[in-house]
């Protein structure tokens, strides 16, 4: 008899360096540059940490929630159990695709990768010491890195759970290093460069200005910028442009709870707890400090990171980091920088896939979530191996990278590009659900942990020390998530409003709010009929059913406490404990 679960064999340190991973695709490094090209260097690095706070925000409530109930496909079931079972099983169907395009958005990344080679013109410009730089690689098909990559993902993710597990911690060391000597690399380059004003970050002057002179509605390459936002609303419209783009670098930090199914000694090790605190910090921190850096190096109007803008490929050529290497005439580093952008872009694809599957899976668990004529489809997906590899899903989400094959053109290389804009939206609502279903839970349990007909309601006690993660300023986190992610959502795309209309970059923009109140729509016309008049909202607002978690009695993770207070820190004991702290900060 087949199996119909998830083995929990994944340790702590695998499940953080999993999530992590996931975030650190392509986004940070191509990404950070279009960034700094719209907003200005400053505003680019306060466009970060305005993400940072929101991220911060969403990955507390879906943390302290899944901590509490460790239930798979979390991502839905708290919007379907608080807030109602349509609004639950929408998002998990938006987030699903969403998880399923970055699969081939990853791939097309890796094929434009491969086309790495700057302009002759450039380099004589910025006064490189040789006449070409690239690879010689641009006229090979992206097809085959295309296929290369499928083949890569796919039998990675039918490994054994435990085997994925600790690869993907391997991932994410290097990922780790490698960016922290990335930060490393541009403050040295920032230090050599000659301490004058006019063109050094004392001054921070154009064009390594903190704020962009102007914001050009519609890049393109053509000598007519058409409308231009010059002043104040120029600059504010840059930061809330620039904070959507930011907002795709981030997307991924949600692995965390998809992974909660498959964590081992979730009591014992806090693994939620612990994977979010974590997750926040190194994200955040990280970010930041590669985007600051980066444009300390770089003019904010430089040609390769205005093509950001104006083209739906990158290459490595691209980068901000590649760039500045280059802009100081290094030799090697622009080929190191981008062979390393593959790697991070395809172990990125290979945890896209995982997500994708686990969530599939999830969703393949509830019946009511999917219609009647897919019901024996349903329950093939809903199988796993003897190693708890949900294979089904795992295939499914795979067929799904082969939409990276329109790459081979141009024009379908848009479409894809504009589905991918789409995935950030679809995301976005996914996150504005999660803050919205906190909310009702924090009364939820608040009410529950004062009932004293409860035989247990000091679990449901977030103040009580057994209480697996109380993230601190709730409900003002999960509000101020659903209100920031909710004018994301709405404003994604304020450009596609002003003239020239776009209408194919419109509906790329908004099709997913469209799509997310079609599924809404259709759950209750299948339960209740089609009179809207007649809908009703089907909350279960459940938290007894699995019953909730606590932690194993005893020291919690993550908190400094010396054993012996009235001791110096050197003492055996203590020194013990604040050894053992940096390390389960560290791992």
């Amino acid at each position: 008899m087949r199996r119909q679960t998830l083995s929990p064999v994944l340790n702590e340190r695998q499940v953080n360096m999993i999530a992590f991973s996931a975030c650190i695709g392509f986004g940070l490094f191509l990404q950070s540059g279009k960034v700094i090209n719209i907003a200005g260097p400053g505003l680019a690095v306060v466009a970060f940490v305005l993400a940072s706070s929101v991220m911060w925000c969403v990955v507390a409530c879906l943390g302290e929630m899944t901590a509490l109930f460790p239930v798979p496909g979390a991502l839905f079931v708290f919007p379907a159990r608080f807030i109602d079972e349509a609004v639950g099983y929408a998002a998990g169907w938006l987030a699903w695709f969403g998880w399923s395009v970055i699969i081939s958005a990853e791939a097309l990344a890796v094929s434009q990768l491969w086309k790495f080679r700057f302009d002759e013109k450039y380099l004589r410009e910025v006064g490189y010491p040789d006449n070409e730089l690239g690879w010689g690689t641009e006229g090979y098909s992206p097809a085959v890195w295309v296929t290369i990559f499928l083949i890569l993902i796919g039998i990675i993710n039918v490994f054994p759970v435990r085997l994925y597990g600790q690869l993907e911690y391997i991932f994410g060391v290097i990922k780790i290093l490698f960016i922290s000597g990335l930060i490393v690399f541009n403050v040295v380059l920032s230090a050599l460069q000659k301490v004058s004003r006019g063109d050094h970050f004392w001054a921070w002057n154009k064009p390594y200005g903190f704020a962009s002179e102007s914001l050009v509605v519609h890049p393109s390459n053509s000598e007519d910028k058409g409308v231009v936002i010059r002043g104040d609303p120029g600059r504010f419209l840059s930061l809330w442009t620039a904070l959507t783009v930011c907002f795709f670098a981030f997307v991924s930090f949600e692995t965390i709870a998809l992974t909660a199914a498959e964590n081992k000694d979730l009591e014992k090790y806090e693994t939620i707890k612990m994977g979010s605190k974590k997750l926040n910090v190194r994200i955040s921190i990280l970010y930041i400090l590669c985007t600051f850096t980066g444009g300390l190096n770089v003019p904010y109007n430089d040609p390769y990171l205005l093509d950001i803008q104006i083209n739906s490929t990158l290459g490595g050529q691209n980068s901000i980091f590649v760039i500045a290497a280059v802009r100081n005439h290094l030799r090697g580093w622009p080929s190191f920088f981008t062979g390393y952008f593959i790697f991070s872009a395809a172990t990125s694809g290979i945890n896209a896939l995982y997500n994708s599957s686990r969530l599939l899976h999830a969703l393949a668990s509830i019946p009511e979530a999917w219609p009647l004529p897919l019901q024996n489809l349903r329950r093939r997906l809903e199988r796993t191996t003897s190693k708890g590899v949900p294979l089904g899903t795992v295939m499914v989400g795979w067929c799904f990278g082969l939409l990276a094959f329109l790459a081979v053109k141009p024009f379908p290389s848009i479409v894809h590009g504009r589905i991918t804009e789409n995935v950030m939206v679809s995301f976005l609502i996914c996150y504005t659900t999660i803050c919205l279903s906190y909310t009702q839970f924090y009364h939820r349990v608040e009410a529950a942990a004062e009932d004293h007909n409860l035989e247990n309601r000091s679990a449901y006690n977030r103040d009580d020390k057994q209480y697996p993660y109380r993230t601190s300023g709730q409900p003002f986190r999960s509000y101020y998530g659903l209100i920031f992610c909710s004018l994301l959502v709405v404003f994604n795309n304020w450009r596609a409003f002003v003239k020239p209309f776009n209408v194919a970059d419109f509906i790329a923009s908004y099709i997913g709010i469209v799509a997310f109140f079609t599924i809404v729509a259709a759950y209750h016309v299948k339960s209740d009929g089609w009179n809207p008049f007649k809908w009703r909202r089907n909350a279960s607002m459940q938290i007894s059913r699995p019953p909730p978690k606590v932690v194993v009695p005893g020291r919690r993770r993550g908190h400094l406490e010396f054993p012996n207070t009235k001791q110096p820190i050197w003492d055996k004991e203590n020194f013990k404990a604040l050894v053992n702290f940096i390390w389960v900060w560290l791992k």
